[in-house]
């Protein structure tokens, strides 16, 4: 193994592109084979970065809840295509707004409760919500959550407001297009529902604890110190300092599966490494079965459907599955076909490679800033495998 350009690469990043500090996890057959970091945790840069760094997951959070959802599964409480309302009465009867939903434009126009629509010609499935295509979106200002923040004082739980999203009408009918939505915090509550414990807890209990994974929860753990946050001005074309807050974090009971997670990069890596290894970690504790872990390495997308999640990104060789992104073809990049994971709004990057037992987990803090996804984490991936000699 020989991991010098992959150095030389992210060592040149804050050169590069601004990126003020990073950390990177690459396992191997549950051996750690490469962890680095570059510059500082805070943004007077006298603090060199360190491993008691903690960050925001963002959606690197959903993947953590797509094995909590997985798990579910196997224990014969949820099943794939089920209808959602089993779980949550108030998904339904749901309504569709009559106009087309136009991704083209950022940000895209958010269904309106005083516009135009139609009841939903199906009901929304488990397998819709983990797919991205249930229609629902990512609109965290729509009127029936505002109102429910509010009436609880900031202190609604995540099953109050994922009620209050039901309420809103969808942008296109379940299982027709790819649109990002908070289907992955939908699935938190039906988790909640078939399990009887809050969200958070089933996490910790039959994941993290499991995993070793201490460091890594929905508020910061104790003794860990979150790294400073910054985020890409368009106006400015520059990476600036920015506040500490996760805009996802919609309340103080709220426990987003879609990106509420935060934590240092070493717990997340425990978790990724072991659904890398079959679903089992290093000292021998099954976090899931080895047929689902297999689940995750297929498709649910195809089509013009397929086309819509390959718009945003370097996507050429994946499509999206069960809540993850996943290598269905080989015109890009060295890993192999069934490799899923997914990313973050801060430029976290999550992969998972069950075929060669590899993880690979990258955290920075940088909010919104595009070329993490097209060019950081492509790179990233192929100097990895490059250097493990694959």
């Amino acid at each position: 193994m020989n991991f010098e350009k992959l150095t030389s690469y992210l060592d040149g990043l804050k050169e590069q592109y601004g990126i003020p500090q990073t950390e990177i996890i690459i396992t191997k057959d549950y051996e750690e084979v490469y962890h680095h970091l570059t510059g500082y945790s805070d943004f007077e840069e006298t603090i060199p970065a360190s491993e008691k760094d903690g960050y925001y997951f963002y959606s690197a959070s959903k993947v953590m809840t797509m094995i909590s959802v997985m798990r579910e599964i196997e224990q014969g409480r949820i099943h794939l295509y089920d209808p959602v309302c089993k779980y949550l009465p108030e998904y339904e009867v749901m309504t569709v707004i009559d106009r087309e939903f136009d991704m083209t434009v950022f940000p895209p126009q958010q269904p309106t409760l005083d516009e135009p629509r139609h009841y939903a010609a199906r009901q929304i499935r488990i397998i819709d919500l983990m797919a991205m295509m249930s229609g629902l979106t990512y609109d965290l200002s729509m009127p029936p959550v505002k109102e429910t923040i509010e009436a609880t004082d900031h202190k609604g739980s995540t099953r109050e407001i994922v009620a209050a999203i039901a309420k809103m009408p969808l942008a296109a009918e379940p299982g027709t297009r790819w649109i990002y939505s908070l289907g992955h915090d939908v699935l938190g509550a039906v988790v909640e529902v078939t399990s009887g414990e809050r969200f958070g807890d089933y996490l910790r209990k039959y994941v993290f604890d499991l995993c070793g994974a201490d460091d890594i929860g929905f508020t910061m753990p104790e003794g860990i110190r979150l790294t400073a946050q910054y985020a890409f001005n368009p106006e400015k074309q520059k990476i600036l300092p920015m506040n500490d807050q996760n805009v996802f974090i919609l309340s103080e009971n709220y426990e987003s599966g879609g990106a509420g997670l935060m934590g240092t990069a070493s717990a997340y890596s425990k978790v990724i490494e072991a659904i890398a290894n079959g679903g089992v970690t290093k000292d021998g504790k099954r976090i899931l079965s080895e047929e689902s872990v297999r689940m995750f390495m297929h498709g649910v997308t195809t089509g013009a459907v397929l086309e819509e999640f390959k718009a945003g990104g370097k996507r050429a060789s994946y499509s999206y599955g069960l809540g993850v992104r996943v290598k269905h073809n080989m015109s890009e990049g060295r890993t192999p076909i069934g490799e899923f994971g997914w990313d973050g709004a801060d430029g976290a990057y999550a992969l998972i490679d069950p075929i060669n037992h590899i993880s690979i987990f990258h955290a920075q803090h940088v909010f919104g800033f595009l070329p993490a996804y097209t060019e950081i984490h492509p790179m990233l991936r192929d100097l990895a495998y490059e250097g493990l000699g694959i």
